[in-house]
């Protein structure tokens, strides 16, 4: 289960960051508290958004990773949303070499069972390589 914060702009305009280690308080922060109960949160979150270009959401500056989305359907009894990603922006901070440096990036994972935090970032295995020691 992967850390993700999503902004809903616009009708079927949506951005969703990854969240990263050194914005956990305030991804934490925004994901308990409500804007409908909480009218600065997100000035108190400490994030800034600019204008995408590609979809009429806003993307989280301080986050390096966003993807630009728009919402293909949406069920109001099971709350599953789906989308299309329309762009996918990455701070140039966060990589190496043409690719994103996950240990740059320091994306976020939730662990529900314990309600705690983790970055994620070791290298456990190849993919589309280390199953095939199975064929």
């Amino acid at each position: 289960v992967t850390s993700f914060y999503y902004f809903t702009c616009l009708p079927r305009r949506e951005h969703i960051s990854i969240g990263d280690a050194s914005h956990v308080t305030a991804c934490d922060y925004v994901g308990l508290v409500s804007a409908n109960d909480t009218e600065d949160k997100i000035e108190k979150s400490g994030f800034t958004f600019t204008k995408s270009d590609k979809v009429n959401a806003p993307i989280a500056n301080e986050l390096a990773i966003c993807l630009e989305c728009e919402v293909a359907s949406y069920d109001d009894e099971t709350h599953k949303l789906v989308g299309n990603i329309i762009n996918v922006s990455v701070d140039e901070t966060v990589i190496t070499d043409g690719k994103v440096d996950v240990a740059k990036a320091a994306p976020i994972t939730f662990d529900p069972f314990n309600r705690e935090y983790y970055v994620l970032g070791e290298k456990v295995g190849d993919a589309f390589k280390s199953g095939m020691e199975l064929k």
